[in-house]
């Protein structure tokens, strides 16, 4: 685990300077004034303005009956929606972390344009860690290995083989038929590990990044930000959210979407199965309202769709999408 990574890292406090547990490296990791970040990117000053709101350690010990309120920064009504089961708390987090990562590139870059090259460097190599952090739990996610772990079962597996051979011919059968236990139960969670990672590369998504959708059940419109082939959430959440009661189960994509707060303020990030969600059927190009929207995107293309950044399709591994030339003569923004 990286150190430092937490999300209370991420929070601030009232003179946006971050508070929290935070590593050594944060000594010099102080916050631009406004001037500043606004000659970079005007958007990471409102990022550092809107996490003054945002307090989420998922490491620190909490009472059991403890409950996180995921819409932080819009309180609406007291009663929580039936559609605050599929809110997802880390969903949110894994976003607050990759905006942590984005802000820390600024500041690299912004270092190297001020010749600070002693601060750029301990910035990289933060940047660095974190970036290994974030694709090791990626990996860990879809079922695949570091390559030291890959490496380290297939030795273990040549060496249990070669004592498998030694005990034939001692004819010591007893301990051969241990090592061959062992050897088929490795050779199946490498296989299961394959399977899964092989699921990840050829499954096939019915919505894109940045696409408007609209909750088949309770109807609130969102914006795809985020997609797993299938469901990647804990046992717990499962069992709120009833997915055994989905015609397709946790065997189906499952979509992390922004919801509109002006719909319902308290879930903010939510993670749906695929078999919930409808696109629109017609241009959506109504306004949408979320903290999040311009972080994570450039704007509206000319279909009303949000174009993801770079940095978020290369996280998810998805194509540009390029808006059809019928959609882009079918009427005004």
């Amino acid at each position: 685990m990286v150190e430092g990574v937490a999300l209370s890292t991420l929070a601030t406090c009232g003179k946006s300077r971050p508070c929290g547990s935070f590593a050594p490296w944060g000594a010099r990791l102080k916050p631009f004034k406004k001037s500043q970040t606004t000659y970079i990117y005007d958007r990471h000053w409102v990022w550092n303005q809107s996490v003054q709101m945002l307090f989420l350690d998922p490491y620190a010990s909490r009472p059991r009956d403890f409950k996180v309120e995921a819409g932080w920064m819009f309180r609406g009504g007291e009663r929580d929606s039936d559609a605050s089961v599929e809110r997802s708390e880390s969903a949110n987090e894994n976003i607050l972390i990759f905006f942590f990562q984005l802000d820390l590139a600024t500041r690299v870059q912004y270092a190297l344009n001020m010749e600070q090259y002693d601060i750029a460097q301990d910035l990289r190599n933060k940047l660095t860690e974190v970036e290994a952090e974030i694709v090791k739990r990626q990996d860990a996610k879809r079922g695949l290995s570091s390559k030291s772990e890959a490496q380290d079962a297939a030795l273990r597996i040549i060496s249990l083989r070669s004592d498998l051979q030694d005990a034939i011919k001692s004819e010591d059968y007893a301990l051969a038929a241990e090592l061959r236990d062992k050897i088929s139960k490795l050779e199946a969670q490498t296989l299961e590990a394959s399977a899964k990672a092989l699921v990840y590369e050829n499954v096939q998504y019915a919505f894109r990044l940045g696409q408007k959708v609209k909750h088949r059940i309770f109807g609130y419109r969102a914006v795809v930000c985020g997609m797993d082939p299938v469901c990647c959430e804990s046992s717990s959440w499962m069992e709120t959210a009833q997915i055994k009661k989905l015609s397709r189960g946790s065997s189906q994509p499952f979509y992390q979407v922004l919801v509109d707060v002006r719909a319902d303020p308290n879930i903010l990030v939510a993670y749906v199965a695929e078999e919930n969600l409808l696109a629109p059927d017609k241009p959506d190009k109504g306004s949408f309202d979320h903290p999040y929207v311009s972080f994570l995107f450039y704007g509206m293309d000319t279909a009303g769709d949000f174009i993801p950044i770079k940095q978020l399709r290369e996280k998810f591994n998805r194509p540009r999408h390029e808006v059809p030339l019928d959609d882009e003569n079918g009427g005004e923004m």
